[in-house]
């Protein structure tokens, strides 16, 4: 799993912060995900939604490309 935040996201700050939510909601959801490569992009509206709304849009692309068991 490779997370990437592009300095479009911001200073330093942001982009860790980015890159943090994705890996919280990776290992909060690990058990669901089938094996494999996956490279997640943080987009700038990801640190203006609240955690329960990124949880959501974490799922709903991981189904969208079939990660989910």
């Amino acid at each position: 799993m490779g997370f990437v935040a592009s300095k479009k996201m911001g200073n330093a700050v942001h982009r860790n912060r980015a890159k943090r939510l994705l890996r919280a909601h990776f290992i909060e959801n690990i058990d669901l995900i089938s094996s494999g490569s996956y490279v997640l992009v943080a987009k700038p509206s990801l640190l203006r939604e609240d955690y329960l709304q990124t949880r959501k849009s974490y799922l709903h692309a991981l189904k969208k490309c079939t990660a989910l068991t």
